[in-house]
């Protein structure tokens, strides 16, 4: 099924842009590719199926397909054009290895090539001891410690060569807690004759050393953290180690040091610095983790902005991935003219297809539509190529189902090299914090996931099947370009989930609201999560978890703060900005073994809501759909007055009967106690929210993920499709909405 994938240049474009296609093929010659409109991507049963149109053939004729390699591991390059050691030379780091007794080396830091076996480094062999080694042509030489690393324990290192006489000295010295202080150890071995050679050749590099071979360039990579990097002259002694306990502006040497990298300056980058009088810089590739805290955080701060030195760490994975660094297999230009909508680069041979969206926004020189489809590109990004399903203990208990592994997610359990998503862990146990487009990603694919992209593509069908004129636009257009974004549109719709959300699109949404603006909320656990884009690199958002919510890990204490931005994150709500407050609702629980149907309030009958039930007379609205049976369900929000919902709203419609598989949100509740799902709770529903804005605008909230998907049973005619077209048709007209008496 996927012997193509691929990823583009860029996921959101406009008319008359380039784009460049990356591609990988498993057992396929050739292929094509095509420009299609995508109208639908849903083909589980009762869904509308496939739909897309052919807009151009062959758009680069044919292509000879190639497998391409993916490099994963995060580790860090500094270039040294000459030897900088001397004839003795000591280096000290702090080290935290998180994952010890994996059974493989791992390379900590040093000058090694692995392929020639020469330079020297720090390592941990297979059974998690720390290893100095030392390489020249006349071969190897190494010291051992005498004790194992202790997993997620904090040590002071100091390494030692002297070429004159061949001593290498290693010491380990743990920091507190008191049980892992016997596994200090310091080791000494004397190899008389080592060739200065085997120092100054090849780059500095933590994390990884380079395999000396094409593919992989790096290996031996290193699970843990790394604080400081400091070169001295000659041995260390107990005074030198022991400055790893100060912060880096108080450390004092008998003599200045040669190198001293600093990691908690310039943060929130990809680059390092040395801070001492060789003046080197360096790179971390493969996103290692910043703003995590180091061997000196005590406690005392929870944000790295205020004590950076707390935080002068480097976390590296194994399994991290910023840029799969495919090869471009072709480029191709836009239509000038091509009207905003949700494309598709098809590439297909044989049986065999692909699809990588093309999220096409408005040209700036075209006419806007009134009508605006938000999709959320920020959430999609965040899902990514998760592996929960495959991963997760506890997932057939909270589905209340045998797991159904779909082929998507056996072939990311299959190829791990594509990268992880935020709901995944590292392969040390720590919650993974970036996600990165520049990887094929199966969050967007069509024909997968509803609640991704898949999902929104019920919104697309019926806007399409309706004849209503609109226009797309992504997340990224309202964090990159603020309110000139939302500015030429009466009303903006969203998809089934937009989750992830960043400071700038919230305070984008707040001033369209504030303008007049008028908001269809169409799905449900939106605005839930913080999150943050690189302002260096608009292709990669971080996410951490926080304190509360619904969540497959959590963040460690004290690393709450983004490394890209500085941003607490978490819940919304946590942040003081509740989703009530944004779009009248906010979630409650979350389920996923069947969906259930709203029952009309007294408040649907108000003539402030008149025009959302013309043509219905339904009592019970949405009991089908194709994902679970019903409009409300997978994960709902409700109105909460306390959390910001208007005290003019509307709840026109409220769900019941969820079963007991829907859980209530941890943040919902202060204690654990057995009311706490739908069989039991008398909190667990969705609400269908109306209320009017300040200057003419209005917010209408479904409050339930699966609401789009029953939009096209019975050909599109039924009450959810009803109730949606009364509202859009309103929220586009000319016509104000007035801001109702509050006496």
């Amino acid at each position: 099924m996927f012997e193509i994938v691929g990823y583009s240049s860029q996921w959101s474009v406009a008319p008359g842009q380039d784009i460049s296609v990356m591609v990988s093929c498993d057992g396929v010659d050739s292929y094509c590719a095509d420009l299609v409109r995508i109208h639908c991507g849903d083909t589980s049963p009762g869904a509308p199926g496939l739909k897309e149109t052919t807009l151009a053939r062959n758009i680069v004729g044919p292509i000879k397909g190639r497998k391409q390699y993916t490099e994963v591991g995060s580790f860090a390059k500094i270039e040294l054009d000459r030897e900088v050691e001397g004839r003795s030379f000591s280096w000290l780091m702090g080290i935290m290895a998180t994952t010890p007794q994996k059974g493989e080396r791992q390379f900590v830091f040093g000058r090694w090539n692995e392929a020639q076996r020469r330079g020297y480094g720090l390592f941990i062999d297979e059974a998690g001891y720390l290893e100095w080694m030392a390489g020249d042509a006349e071969g190897v030489r190494s010291v051992r410690a005498s004790r194992a690393l202790v997993c997620r324990q904090w040590y002071r290192v100091g390494v030692h060569i002297n070429v004159e006489n061949g001593v290498m000295t290693l010491r380990q010295d743990p920091v507190a807690p008191l049980h892992a202080l016997n596994s200090a150890s310091s080791a000494q071995g004397q190899w008389p004759g080592l060739d200065v050679d085997a120092v100054g050749v090849g780059v500095l590099s933590l994390g990884a050393c380079p395999s000396g071979n094409a593919t992989p360039r790096m290996t031996q990579h290193f699970n843990g953290r790394i604080d400081s990097l400091i070169l001295l002259r000659g041995a260390f002694d107990d005074e030198a180690l022991e400055q790893l306990a100060r912060a880096p502006d108080l450390r004092q040497f008998v003599s200045p040091p040669l190198i001293e990298f600093d990691f908690s300056q310039d943060l929130s980058s990809d680059r390092i610095h040395d801070r001492a009088g060789f003046g080197l810089s360096g790179r971390l590739f493969n996103l290692p983790t910043r703003a995590v805290t180091g061997i000196l955080w005590d406690g005392s701060a929870m944000d790295w902005t205020r004590k950076p030195e707390h935080y002068a760490a480097i976390h590296f994975h194994d399994d991290a991935l910023e840029d799969a660094e495919w090869e471009a297999d072709f480029s191709f230009m836009l239509p000038r003219d091509l009207k905003s909508g949700l494309y598709a680069i098809k590439l297909y041979s044989g049986d065999t297809e692909h699809r990588i969206p093309l999220f096409v926004r408005p040209g700036f020189d075209q006419p806007k539509a009134k009508i605006a489809f938000l999709a959320s590109t920020t959430t999609f990004l965040a899902y990514s190529n998760s592996h929960y399903r495959l991963d997760e203990a506890g997932m057939e208990m909270k589905s209340g189902m045998f797991a159904v592994v779909n082929p998507w997610d056996a072939y990311l359990g299959e190829h791990r090299e594509l990268g992880l998503s935020v709901y995944d862990t590292h392969s040390d146990g720590y919650g993974v914090f970036y996600s990165s487009r520049r990887r094929p990603i199966f969050s967007v694919n069509l024909q997968c996931r509803t609640w991704t992209l898949n999902g929104d593509t019920h919104f697309i069908d019926w806007l399409d099947k309706l004849g209503f004129d609109y226009d797309l636009i992504t997340d990224e257009m309202l964090h990159e370009d603020g309110p000139e974004a939302l500015a030429p549109y009466k009303v903006i719709m969203t998809g089934a989930h937009p989750e992830y959300w960043t400071t700038a699109m919230w305070d984008t949404m707040v001033a369209y609201q504030s303008a007049g603006g008028r908001l269809m909320y169409m799905g449900g656990n939106g605005f839930y999560w913080r999150c943050s884009y690189d302002r260096e690199k608009p292709w990669v958002m971080e996410l951490r978890r926080n304190e509360s919510g619904a969540r497959y890990w959590e963040t460690m204490p004290g690393e709450g703060y983004h490394s890209t931005t500085g941003e607490y994150g978490g819940l919304w709500r946590r942040l003081g900005r509740a989703p009530q407050g944004l779009v009248g609702v906010g979630t409650v629980a979350t389920g996923f073994d069947a969906s259930s149907y709203y029952r009309r309030t007294d408040a649907s009958h108000d003539e402030r809501a008149a025009f959302i039930f013309e043509g219905v007379d339904d009592e019970i609205i949405g009991d089908f759909g194709s994902l679970g049976g019903g409009a409300a369900g997978d994960e709902i929000d409700r109105a909460d007055f306390s959390l910001g919902t208007p005290r003019h709203a509307l709840v026109v419609a409220r769900s019941e009967g969820h079963t007991r598989y829907y859980n209530v949100v941890p943040e919902e509740t202060l204690y654990h106690h057995p009311a706490i799902n739908g069989e039991e709770s008398d909190s667990c529903y969705a609400d269908l929210v109306f209320y009017e804005c300040l200057r003419g605008g209005a917010v209408f909230a479904t409050g339930s993920i699966t609401w789009g998907a029953s939009l096209s049973w019975n050909g599109y005619d039924n009450n959810v499709s009803r109730i949606t077209a009364n509202v859009l048709k309103r929220f586009s007209s000319d016509e104000p909405f007035s801001f109702p008496s509050t006496e």
